[in-house]
């Protein structure tokens, strides 16, 4: 697969637009390649391509779709190394971290592919059936953010074509490259109009969200974005699907011994949704803990994520630096104490680098606990008493992921119990499967990916009363 030129796809035709713009390697801020900046009419094609291909493909056994994405995938996997060179390129995770997202992309293909739709039979007698089916929407935009530009498109790619539906895909304007390669990639595979893929500037979203030809929106973003979308898409009524940002906090209970917190606190530069983003650590063994976390963060070697042993890439972009930035700076104006790092690195070669900064026992009310802050920050908090960690770490507005730790199974699972967030682990955070559903509670977003829940996210109920004549 050839990675030097990049195109829309619009019914399995290679397109370019008259006006192009590039994306920023963030390692060293040179551009990348140009990609096309789509247009109204770019729109009305790819939707008008992906409704005539939904006539012919929503008739499709799930038999013919799984075998169309196990060939989807196998290519994938075929071309895992220059999908791995272009998405460190363009997003700035290392090497190592883009390889794992790339085959975490052919195996969720696999796995959304083998989950059974169920036609559920709720009512029979020997006159009449009442049964609830599931059948496909019809033309799905997904919106898929920059931080994990390949896994992210795919699970929406594969849960739209599973279910019978066309996808016309948006990625970001940061991170475009994979995205359009994806669905180059897909053409041999899929009938004209089946996948589609769309590079644009900010005005490509409400292309979409308000066009009256697309029946559901799958968005991946924060939650200000996602408000947004959920707006425009009212006015038609469109399905949405909304996973939004999060602020996860972990709880370590007093008889744990572990360093797994600190891989799971900064891969990927902490630009994932649900990172640690707030660790509460209990006060008997807070001093220990902290000083053993900083001093295997420290080990964590950062820089252009192309050069060997690096596990802290950049941030991605300027927005996103300069936030990070304008964080750090209320470490001294709120007179917090860092327990390593807390500024930002000087960088000859140009590019977005935050050194992984720890803030020692931070206030509840300190900008850096009460937002997330998507960029290697992380506040260490003391507790002591059950009740009120717990409320602590539900005190936000956002609940996507949460996490307790300790030897004591039940325990754990008892505080679990009573976290207010999407997914809740123990002992572990950021397990993901794609048989599993994963989603946000109150603002962290609405409705659920990936699992049988996420598949019928992408379908319609109905219900069907089947009697015989008399």
């Amino acid at each position: 697969m050839p990675c030097q030129t990049f195109h829309n796809v619009i019914n399995n035709q290679l397109t370019s637009t008259v006006t192009t713009r590039h994306g920023i390697n963030p390692a060293n801020s040179q551009p990348n390649p140009d990609v096309p900046v789509s247009t109204p009419e770019d729109v009305n094609q790819a939707v008008q391509a992906a409704r005539d291909a939904f006539g012919k493909w929503s008739k499709t056994s799930f038999t013919e779709r799984r075998a169309c994405l196990t060939a989807y995938a196998d290519a994938i996997e075929a071309n895992a190394e220059a999908f791995k060179q272009t998405l460190t390129v363009e997003q700035g995770k290392p090497l190592s971290q883009a390889a794992t997202e790339v085959a975490m992309a052919s195996q969720w293909i696999r796995g959304l592919s083998t989950i059974e739709i169920p036609q559920n039979v709720i009512a029979e007698t020997e006159d009449r059936k009442v049964i609830q089916r599931y059948m496909p929407l019809g033309v799905v935009a997904a919106i898929v953010p920059w931080n994990f530009p390949v896994l992210l498109a795919i699970g929406k790619i594969a849960q739209a074509v599973y279910t019978g539906n066309a996808v016309i895909v948006k990625p970001s304007p940061f991170t475009p490259y994979c995205g359009l390669k994806l669905a180059e990639l897909a053409t041999p595979f899929f009938p004209p109009g089946l996948v589609q893929c769309l590079s644009g500037d900010d005005s490509l979203g409400p292309m979409l969200t308000e066009h009256p030809g697309i029946d559901k929106i799958s968005f991946t973003g924060s939650t200000p974005t996602g408000k947004r979308v959920m707006a425009s898409c009212s006015k038609t009524l469109k399905r949405v699907t909304l996973e939004l940002g999060g602020n996860d906090p972990a709880i370590i209970c007093d008889d744990v011994d572990i360093d797994a917190i600190g891989i799971l606190s900064y891969l990927c530069s902490s630009q994932v949704c649900m990172m640690i983003k707030r660790l509460y650590v209990h006060e008997s063994i807070y001093n220990t803990f902290l000083d053993r976390l900083v001093a295997f963060v420290k080990t964590l070697k950062v820089g252009d994520g192309t050069e060997a042993d690096i596990f802290i890439g950049p941030v991605q972009n300027a927005m996103q630096f300069e936030k990070a930035k304008e964080l750090l700076s209320t470490i001294s104006s709120q007179k917090l104490k860092p327990a390593l790092g807390g500024s930002v690195a000087d960088s000859t070669a140009g590019g977005y680098f935050i050194h992984p900064t720890i803030i020692d026992n931070p206030p509840e009310d300190s900008t850096v606990v009460q937002e997330e802050p998507f960029a290697p920050i992380l506040p260490v908090m003391k507790w002591s008493e059950e009740a009120d960690v717990i409320q602590r770490a539900n005190a936000l507005q956002t609940g996507l992921g949460s996490s307790v730790w300790s030897k004591d199974f039940e325990r754990a699972t008892r505080i679990a119990d009573q976290m207010q967030s999407g997914s809740v682990w123990v002992n572990s955070h950021f397990d993901v499967a794609p048989d599993v559903p994963f989603g946000g509670h109150k603002q962290s977003g609405m409705g659920v990916e990936w699992g049988l829940a996420g598949l019928l996210g992408y379908c319609n109920s109905q219900t069907q009363w089947l009697k015989k004549c008399l």
